[in-house]
């Protein structure tokens, strides 16, 4: 696995299956050799477009964050549910570090590099993008269903329960950012 991908993903190591870590850390290779980010670049620009300038929560703050409450959520499930509402945490561990690998390909850098929504992201999303990227690394149609519907063009979808708990870590993490109630 390449040491920059490996940098920013320790969470890859909670993923059992080796051959499913490869494939997922295979596609952000792809995805950082075709993008115009760099690593360091991950750890700078904000993680959502639509925050303001003074945003501190930088890309990878958020997305290791949403693969933590995935994995919190995935854990407790199966722990209390009694096998009923069973996640498989390979799947669920590969989709949450999946989800946005799409948003390189969207993403562009200004002149002051600040990160924009480049031409390939006004076309194909992010959900596109990853699933095309994960495709190409070999990675199984369980996980890209969770590329797939992470963001709102899953809503027209069936989710798994794996696809539903990184869809909600996802937007319980982002939302509040743009549409929550402020009281003062």
């Amino acid at each position: 696995m390449n040491k920059d991908v490996l940098a920013l993903w320790p969470e890859l190591e909670w993923i059992n299956h080796k051959q499913l870590a490869r494939q997922t850390a295979k596609a952000w290779e792809l995805a950082l050799e075709r993008s115009v980010l760099t690593p360091d670049d991950l750890n700078r620009i904000p993680f959502t477009l639509l925050a303001g300038p003074d945003l501190k929560v930088t890309f990878m703050d958020h997305k290791r964050s949403v693969v933590h409450i995935a994995r919190d959520a995935g854990l407790k499930i199966n722990e209390m549910y009694h096998g009923e509402l069973p996640v498989d945490m390979d799947v669920l561990m590969a989709g949450a570090i999946l989800a946005d690998v799409g948003k390189l390909l969207e993403y562009e850098l200004d002149d002051q590099g600040k990160a924009i929504q480049g031409d390939y992201g006004k076309y194909l999303r992010h959900p596109f993008s990853g699933v095309s990227l994960a495709e190409e690394a070999g990675v199984p149609a369980p996980v890209c269903h969770i590329i797939a519907t992470h963001a709102k063009e899953g809503d027209l979808v069936k989710r798994t329960t794996e696809a539903y708990l990184v869809h909600h870590a996802d937007f319980m993490t982002f939302l509040p950012f743009k549409d929550r109630l402020i009281i003062k």
